[in-house]
């Protein structure tokens, strides 16, 4: 995209507070950002919490996120998902239980769309010590329950041409 795809607007709104509200309406608290520009979301009333390993990819990601939040669990939108709605969340949500991931699935599993257990944040840092960057090659180590989803809320903006015209 050439620019952070967090702060893309998408039917006016910035993909990163689009996301944020529907974890809101879902009952998501706290919500927060990780890694960015810190400024600029927080100028956009998005909480922000540094990653703890820029750069390194997802995996990273998801232990930052799982790290700065004393829930038992997290939910994890990749700020791209920009039509996720709170229906797929609260899907999540509610078959959420032990130790699985539950995450979002149409015809392929979206792991940037899933509940994260604080049960798996062990297996997490072994992955990632591991040499382990990728979501998909996490959740072929761990338990996971695939939630069905609307195909559009899973729909990534990943180019200008993805973005409504």
């Amino acid at each position: 995209m050439g620019r952070d795809k967090a702060l893309i607007e998408v039917d006016g709104v910035a993909m990163v507070v689009r996301v944020a509200n529907v974890l809101r309406a879902a009952g998501c608290e706290p919500v927060f950002a990780v890694g960015g520009d810190r400024a600029a979301l927080e100028a956009l009333g998005v909480e922000s919490v540094s990653d703890t390993y820029p750069g390194e990819g997802p995996v990273g990601g998801v232990i930052t996120a799982l790290d700065a939040c004393d829930a038992p669990a997290v939910v994890v939108i990749a700020c791209d998902l920009a039509y996720v709605s709170a229906a797929t969340v609260g899907a999540l949500i509610a078959a959420a239980g032990g130790v699985q991931i539950t995450v979002a699935v149409t015809d392929r599993v979206q792991p940037m769309c899933a509940l994260w257990p604080r049960g798996v944040l062990g297996r997490l840092r072994e992955a990632f010590d591991g040499g382990e960057r990728r979501l998909l090659g996490v959740l072929d180590q761990l338990e996971t329950l695939q939630i069905p989803a609307n195909p559009q809320d899973l729909a990534n903006v990943n180019a200008p041409g993805d973005l409504p015209q």
